[in-house]
Parts: structure tokens; sequence; C-alpha cells
């Protein structure tokens, strides 16, 4: 956690937009948009005036150069900043400026020049209600403005925004040397080719001349008008700090912003048409505003589902796993974050699309360990898919074998716990595909240990490596080949010394036609979080996919930029409704049916209505894209079964026949499995709570439905069974589960 402490501090979170870094006025377009999205144009007028001091004048002849760095005209066209200045103007309630009651304050200022630099300048100075006295050696204020405006309109606007103001205006009034002035400070703002009195610009502190107490800003400088009016108000705050401390030094406006955005993201929202100089309406402004991306380097909670659901940054999710992992309560038991912490997908997204690489993935898996640890994180969120782990690695799934007659392999095929859970089919063709053209291949099925890594169990994830490593020198230390990401990426962590490929791979290299016809269906393809940086592996599975006849559409987001299905971290124990919500983003960012090359997001999306098939499937011309995928009880009786095939196929050995655990029959309806699935409860452990009851009589009778109802803690877990008595066995009716422990006498 420490790393991500240094990491944070060069988080951009509140870096300024590119519009307003390059406004001279520092327009906050994230305060001034928003208003006008909701059509709060009176607010949005009280944030134009505050910023720019003369909003009538500065909307008429801003050049503006926030359009030269709007992130919108790589897509289309950057958004008309200036019509929607004047829409605030135009639509505001009351234009009238604010009137601050303020006690006056006894400094003397001088402003030289009456051009709208100066003014600027004594506007801000005498609304804080120094003594400003303004000195102009015409017979008329405004200066370059008579140039730009007709005086109908700058005049208008220069006196109703000096209204509540009280100032001295000297006309005719030439300044020939400083000796003859008595203030406390001084503004030049003469203009262009006006008088300097001598003094040189000291560039050790924002508008400082080389003369204490005296400023120089404006046209004068050589700046544009809009800049000018920019200097005027700026000023201010130099000439306060010379006051309040006599030094000169007011830090210089850097100008820059270090946010950084891919343009790759913008939808392209064109604008509305409008005749030459013809103003927005309140509708067309809001439209308008709607099209504003506010830039700001939020990649983190645009693209990262956590940040998102959560609305919170990097840097608010490291203060409260901190306080989670290491709380300032007498007991030491954090529960702030437990939750958010066990949320997120461990996808690595959010690295990849933050421009300082900033990962908070890892710090929250790191958190989850450090909970762990402590004994302080909820078991049930993660309970289980350890035991689901532990069932795969088991007698009863796993399978480590050389080829007969081979003593060791070129190629060991390593599936994975989901893809034969999926269908055993997945697992059968492939090994039968690979054992044609590499017959000395071996086979190992089990689990990677994702789970207990997602688990922060670190204990149990060492020792599922260690095994993993010891089953792969005992064949030899061969190649091996995955059929999922996510095996791949873990071995690639723990188990650097297995070189690996992916099955798609090595098919797309031996030439191997898939065996569908897909008629040129439209699909987009669905790249797998944990195969971000697999580029070989996405084209391959796009290859195979177009031999087959499909037509291909991108997804938003794919390759590098992956979004985890909502399987990642196996967080829909802790936060169903936020696994709920990932999959439903997910199947909408198309209409088309998906090819998946990960068995966990396939199964996901079909479970939500999804079309959606399995690149093998494609290769083998297996399922259509509407399977409706395994329950999890259905699933732990595929590997069962794959075992069993694959030993009778390719061993000519029976496998060991499990003797039954439970003795009853128990008849449960579809939907009901479903539900227990959906519910994460395994059928078999329904079936033991009927045994037990039946065999304890620790159970309550309904005589009026006839049916029973008992329960049966099985590790952590109380399980509840409410069933009636058939003539052949029992019929489940319903089932639940909860973490209370219930003590009996």
């Amino acid at each position: 956690m420490e790393k991500f402490k240094e990491k944070i501090k060069t988080c951009l979170q509140n870096e300024p937009a590119f519009c307003t870094v390059a406004c001279p006025f520092g327009l906050d377009i994230r305060d001034f948009i928003p208003k006008i999205q909701r059509g709060a144009f009176n607010a949005a007028y009280r944030t134009y005036l505050n910023a720019v001091g003369f909003p009538g004048i500065v909307s008429e002849i801003c050049h503006e150069p926030c359009k030269d760095v709007c992130l919108r005209r790589f897509k289309d066209q950057a958004v008309a900043m200036r019509l929607l200045e004047k829409s605030a103007i135009d639509y505001a309630r009351n234009i009238k400026p604010n009137s601050y009651n303020l006690p006056a304050k006894n400094k003397k200022i001088a402003v030289i020049g009456a051009g709208i630099s100066g003014l600027g300048c004594a506007l801000r100075l005498s609304s804080k209600k120094y003594d400003v006295t303004v000195l102009e050696k015409s017979g008329r204020i405004g200066g370059h403005l008579w140039d730009l405006l007709p005086p109908e309109v700058f005049l208008a606007e220069i006196e109703r925004q000096f209204m509540y103001e009280d100032y001295t205006l000297l006309l005719n009034s030439e300044i020939k040397s400083l000796e003859q002035l008595d203030f406390d400070a001084v503004y030049i703002a003469t203009g262009a080719g006006g008088t300097d009195f001598g003094l040189k610009s000291d560039p050790r502190g924002a508008f400082a001349s080389n003369k204490p107490g005296v400023f120089l800003g404006g046209e004068l400088c050589g700046r544009n008008i809009i800049e000018a009016i920019a200097d005027g108000l700026n000023v201010t705050k130099a000439i306060e700090r010379y006051i309040k401390t006599g030094g000169m030094n007011q830090p210089l406006e850097e100008g820059e912003t270090k946010i950084q955005l891919n343009p790759e993201f913008i939808t392209i929202q064109e604008q509305a048409l409008l005749a030459r100089g013809e103003p927005f309406t309140q509708d067309h402004a809001v439209n308008e505003a709607r099209r504003c991306l506010l830039c700001s380097c939020d990649a983190c909670i645009r693209h990262c589902d956590l940040m998102r659901y959560y609305s919170k940054f990097p840097k608010r999710i490291g203060e409260e796993a901190e306080i989670t992992v290491h709380p300032g309560t007498l007991d030491g038991d954090g529960t702030v974050a437990t939750r958010l912490i066990s949320t997120c997908n461990q996808c690595g997204l959010c690295k990849e699309v933050c421009p300082q690489g900033i990962d908070t993935g890892d710090l929250l898996l790191q958190s989850h360990r450090a909970m762990r640890q402590k004994g302080a994180m909820p078991w049930a969120f993660h309970d289980f898919w350890l035991r689901d782990m532990e069932f795969t690695n088991s007698h009863e799934a796993a399978l480590c074998k050389l080829p007969k007659g081979h003593t060791k392999s070129r190629y060991v095929f390593f599936p994975g716990c989901q893809l034969g859970a999926s269908d055993p089919r997945y697992v059968t063709e492939s090994y039968r595909l690979l054992t044609t053209h590499h017959p000395d291949t071996a086979l190992m099925l089990g689990c990677c240990g994702a789970p207990a890594e997602w688990a922060g169990e670190g204990p149990i994830h060492r020792d599922v490596v260690e095994r993993l490593r010891e089953d792969w020198i005992s064949l030899g230390k061969p190649a091996a080949v995955f059929a999922c990401p996510t095996c791949k990426q873990m071995f690639g962590k723990y188990l650097p010394e297995v070189q690996g490929v992916f099955l798609y791979n090595l098919i797309s290299e031996l030439g191997i036609y898939p065996a569908r016809d897909a008629g040129g269906e439209t699909v987009s393809v669905f790249d797998p979080c944990t195969g971000r940086n697999e580029p070989e592996l996405h084209q391959a599975v796009r290859q195979l996919a177009g031999q087959a006849g499909f037509s291909l559409q991108r997804l938003p987001y794919e390759g590098k930029y992956a979004r985890c299905c909502s399987w990642g971290g196996q967080v829909s124990a802790a936060n169903p409704s936020f696994a709920r919500e990932v999959v439903k983003v997910r199947i909408a960012q198309s209409d088309n049916p998906y090819i998946a090359y990960c068995a966990n997001c396939r199964d996901i999306f079909a479970s939500a209505g999804k079309p959606c098939y399995h690149i093998l499937d494609v290769i083998f011309g297996l399922n259509d894209a509407v399977r409706k995928p395994p329950t999890l009880t259905g699933r732990r009786y595929n590997r069962t079964q794959l075992k069993r095939k694959l030993l009778e196929e390719y061993w000519k050995k029976e496998a060991e026949e499990e003797q039954m655990e439970n003795k009853i029959k128990l008849y449960i309806s579809p939907g009901l499995k479903q539900k227990l699935s959906d519910e994460m409860i395994l059928e078999s452990d329904i079936e033991k709570v009927v045994e037990h009851c039946e065999l304890s009589g620790r159970k309550i009778e309904d005589a009026n439905s006839n049916s029973f109802a008992g329960h049966l803690m099985i590790g952590c877990m109380t399980y509840w069974a409410l069933y009636r008595k058939r003539d052949d066995g029992f019929e489940l009716l319903n089932a639940y589960s909860h973490r209370m422990k219930i003590e009996e006498e």
C-alpha cells in the first residue's frame, strides 16, 4: 500500500480541462457547462460573470482559443463556447452584477489607462472596496474597444458592471512621470504603443515591473484584447499580494494541464446547424452543452466499472482501503470498505487507461490479502468459489497424465476449470484435435488458483501453484496449451518458467478451418479482460470467426481495452447488484450476438439472454448461440463426467465409482434448480439437508401442506430445505441458505 500511496500523488484528477487552460480567464468549464446542460442559465451567467468581468463585451469579441484545444474537433466539431456564453446572458433572469457590502480599505491604487484592461483592474479592486483612481489621457474610456464594437454595446456593459462600485475616473489626465503619483500601488495599462515609463517586466512575479508596487499588463505587454481584459482582472491578485506582504512575486499562471484523453472513445455527436450569426434557442444551448465532454482526467471513472459504480476516484478508494486495513478503532476491526475491496474484478483496465499507470486493482488485491490475514474479511464473499476450486482440484475432477506410450510430452493441454464445466465437449474435442497433430500432448485438468488469489488466500494459493509446478515437472516440463486467458495470466504471474501458447493460436497456425458455416451472420467478438495483452490471440480468434463466414463488427471496448464480463474476482457473492449491472452494460454494447473465447464470458452472457457462441462452438460445430449454460451443480457434474470420458477414451480406464454420499432421491424442478444455482446453493448440499432431517428426525411438519422443513450447517453456512415425501424419494419445494448459526438444545 505504501507503493500505491506514492503513486497516487501523481493522480491527475484535479488537473484543469484543456479549454479552461486555454481560456485567458480560466473559465471553469466543469462548473459552467453542467449549469447550461440542466437549463440553469442564471447560475451559468453568474459563473461566466465572475470569470470574465464584462460578459457582454467578452462574448462579442472573444477569439475562442478554447475551440483550438477542444477534444471534439478530432471527431466532429468543437463545442461552440461563445454561443453558449451568449446564451447564458440571453436567458439569465438577472444580468445585474453582484453587490458586496464590504468595509472600505484604506489603500489607494492608481490605474493608468481607461482601456478595458485598466477598467477590469478597477472593477475588481473597487468591488473589494479599495480606493481606486483611473487616469486616462484621452477624453473617453474604452480604448481599443472603439475599433471593435459599437459604443452603445460596450459602454452600456461597462456602466452595468460598475453600477454598484465607487471609483474615481480622471479623463484628459496624462501621466508623464510616476513620481507625480502618490498611491500604494499602480497598474499601467496604457495599451499597445503606450508609455511604460521606462520600466521592464520582472519575470520573478506575475505582472511585476522592476519598480516595487508598479505592475504592467494588457496590450502594452503585447497581449490581444481578450488577454488584456484578463490581465486587468488577474493583476489584482498581484496587487493585493504586494499591499499585504510587500512582495512582487505573485506566482505566474502555468497555463497547462497534464490530463490525457483518448479521442478513440468519443462518440460522434453533431452540432445543430444554425444560420450564421443566429443565436441559440434555449433547447439549442442545452443540446450543445451536452456535447461537451467536460474534459477531466477521469478515465478510471469512465472506463472502470467499480469506480463508476461507487463514483470514487483512486485517491478516495485508497483512503477507504487504508482505514479499513489499518482502522483507528480500539479493536482494530475495520469494516469501512470490505465490500468495496471485494468488488474489484481484477481486470486491470484501471491501470491500462490511467495515463499515470495507477493500479487501483492491485491496491484492492493487496488490501484483500491484508484483511484475510487479519481474519477481518467476510468469509461468505469467497467461500463458495474456494470450495468449488477445492472440488476441481480433488480426485473427483482433477487429472494429470501423459498419453499412453510416452514418457514426456512437448505440450500439455490445460483447459482450466470452467471450459469443461460449461460443456465437456469443449475439452474432449480440443484434446482430440491436439493429439491428432501432436500425439504426445499430455493433459492436466484442474484450477489455476485464481479463486484463491482473488480471495486473498495466500497459503491456499501457494499450495495450488506448488501442485501445478509438481505436475508440470512430472510431465517433463512441456509447453502449456491454454484455452483460458485467466489461466495463462496466472501461470505467467506465478509459474513464469512454464512456456505457454493459446489453443486458438495453435489451431490457426495448423491451418484448421472451422466446422461451422455462419453464412455471413453479423457478430461481435468479446475479448476477455485477462487477455487484454494478447494481441496475437485477438487476431487468431477473429481470423477463425472470419473463416467460418461471420461478418465482424467491433465493440466499443475490445483488445487492450477489454472489460470484464463480471466474473473476474468472483464478486457476485460480495456485491450481486454490481455484478448484475456489469453484465447489463456488457450485453448492451451491441445488438449483435457475441463470440467469446472465455467460457465464463460466454455462459454469463447466455444466462442473461444474450446470444453468444464460444469460439469452440464455431471451430467444432457444437452449440448454437442461445445454448442455456448449466447450473452450478451441473458444472460440477460436467467436470466429473469429463474426467471419466477422458480416462475411458485415452487411457482405457474407468474412473472409480464414488460412494454415494447421500442415500436419498431428491426431485427438483428445473425452475428451482436455477434458483438454487443463482443463490450459489448446490443440489448436493440440499440433499444432505433432507437426508439429515430424515435420519435425525429434526424437522418441522406442516400438516396443511403435508411438507417438512429442516436445516443443516455445512461448513459455515446454514442450509434450509422445504420438502415433501414421494413414493421413491422426496420432492424439494424450496431451499435457501444464510450465515447465521442456529443454536440447538
